[in-house]
């Protein structure tokens, strides 16, 4: 059950709710008790007479003017609008909703929200509408935060899996997760209290079955997390090598543009440079990194830190080595923290750049600066960015080792949301502790207590039994006017 604030139910809050630039519609959105009052004092029909919203058939949209009255009651004309009215319940907020559909400039919108609010509406807060919506119970908290994620999708599969959150996918394994741990519960508390009617004669075992059930279950929604929040924000891309292979070259070429500066002077990039591409038909958020080799020059130092940082944050890393020119030791000991990073699960490809010119390095040498540390070696392709050799393979391999094709036609409910994996983990952890307490012999009442824990961690993605200042904290990331 949701959020219940009453003194929301008492005030009108208002706010623009498209885009603040020009364009050809704008919507002024309000919400609450007053707001059907509002708009008959600002609306006028197509012959300038005045109307009670109120009365209007809900869900209807009608041409007419919204004029400002000045204290003698003189009319002016500030522009011919759409009104349309949605009667509590039945709106998006659950509240009474009028939505002014004005012409979209930005001078105009300001102009129409200025006469909206002079008339008791009080200016809505970032995310305000959505919180209404899910305090009055229309949808639970993970439909609501679908919302933002849905406006914010950058790709085809975001949007699909933010869509289908919206419309319960999530909510719905939730709650069917919830349920079966909720009859276990009852059926111990009944037991307890009346064990004439309720044997727990091979429980345990029956409890086990239906344990390693929702273990699996779990798992399986934590295993998907990974790969959701992948395909959803995009792989973060670090692109590493010593100074002058070519990384700012490469960044340049994915992005289509002159990104970065590019010389044949080493250590010309000193800090990180970011830009957001596709290439494969993934997001990839690539960071352009310093050359990584020991100096004496404090402010390469500092780039060379921002390098190793990119590292540690990376999903893929793309180290670039020079074909032209033999393998040194900073090729070596990149190698070796690359090594460090791909036993933690990172993905990396070798790109051997430069092929344009005389080759001085052999792959064997490339491959044995990996295996002669005992490590695989990672795809090697080669590359020229002056013909843009290497390129289209390249986005291939990023397909490839994301198995992104492969996800997106999976029919699997996606948590790529970290506060519901953070749930989901800890409600995991709980059931791992009743599984336990059974192969321990331990009594009912600590299964309960697991059980429990594992039932209400799963409700707070739902928005039960929330704190109010994690609330406010997930709808204040909305938009204005959302």
């Amino acid at each position: 059950m949701a959020l219940i604030y009453d003194h929301l139910q008492n005030d009108t809050i208002a706010a623009i709710a498209t885009a603040m630039s020009e364009a050809g519609i704008g919507i002024i959105r309000i919400s609450g008790p007053d707001a059907a009052a509002i708009g008959s004092a600002l609306y006028r029909t197509p012959k300038r007479n005045r109307t009670q919203v109120a009365q209007w058939r809900p869900g209807t949209i009608r041409f007419g003017y919204i004029v400002e009255t000045d204290e003698k009651e003189n009319e002016s004309l500030i522009d011919e609008v759409m009104l349309s009215w949605m009667k509590s319940p039945h709106s998006y907020t659950t509240e009474d909703t009028v939505e002014i559909n004005t012409h979209g400039g930005m001078f105009l919108m300001n102009r129409i929200l200025e006469l909206v609010l002079k008339c008791g509406a009080r200016m809505a807060e970032p995310g305000e509408f959505t919180k209404r919506a899910f305090l009055g119970g229309r949808i639970d908290l993970a439909r609501a935060e679908a919302v933002m994620d849905l406006i914010s999708s950058g790709n085809e599969f975001a949007r699909k899996t933010s869509a289908a959150q919206l419309e319960g996918a999530v909510s719905a394994r939730i709650k069917e997760l919830r349920e079966k741990i909720l009859y276990e519960i009852a059926f111990i508390e009944s037991a307890l209290d009346d064990p004439e009617n309720y044997s727990l004669d091979g429980y345990p075992d029956r409890l086990m079955e239906t344990c390693r059930g929702l273990e699996k279950e779990m798992r399986s929604l934590l295993s998907h997390a990974e790969e959701g929040r992948i395909l959803k924000e995009g792989i973060r891309t670090a692109i590493v090598g010593r100074p002058n292979v070519g990384k700012s070259s490469l960044l340049n070429h994915l992005a289509g543009e002159e990104r970065a500066i590019v010389t044949e002077i080493e250590g010309t990039t000193r800090d990180t440079l970011s830009e957001t591409v596709r290439v494969g038909g993934v997001l990839l958020h690539l960071t352009d990194t310093a050359g990584i080799r020991q100096t004496e020059d404090k402010v390469e130092q500092i780039g060379v830190h921002r390098a190793q940082q990119a590292l540690d944050s990376a999903d893929l890393i793309l180290f670039v080595i020079d074909s032209s020119r033999a393998l040194s030791m900073e090729d070596e000991e990149i190698a070796e923290r690359i090594i460090g990073k791909m036993q933690e699960g990172k993905k990396c490809i070798l790109l051997m750049n430069k092929t344009d010119l005389t080759s001085l390095v052999q792959e064997e040498a490339v491959r044995d600066l990996f295996t002669s540390k005992g490590a695989d070696c990672p795809v090697i392709l080669y590359s020229s960015l002056q013909t843009g050799e290497g390129m289209e393979e390249l986005g291939e391999y990023v397909s490839g080792l994301f198995h992104t094709g492969e996800i997106a036609e999976k029919n699997e409910i996606f948590i790529s949301n970290l506060r519901h994996k953070n749930a989901v983990k800890e409600a995991l952890e709980s059931i791992c502790l009743v599984e336990d307490s059974i192969e321990n012999g331990m009594s009912e009442d600590f299964f309960s207590i697991d059980l429990m824990n594992a039932y209400r961690v799963l409700g707070t993605i739902l928005g039960e039994a929330v704190e109010d200042d994690l609330v406010e904290e997930i709808f204040s990331k909305f938009c204005l006017g959302k």
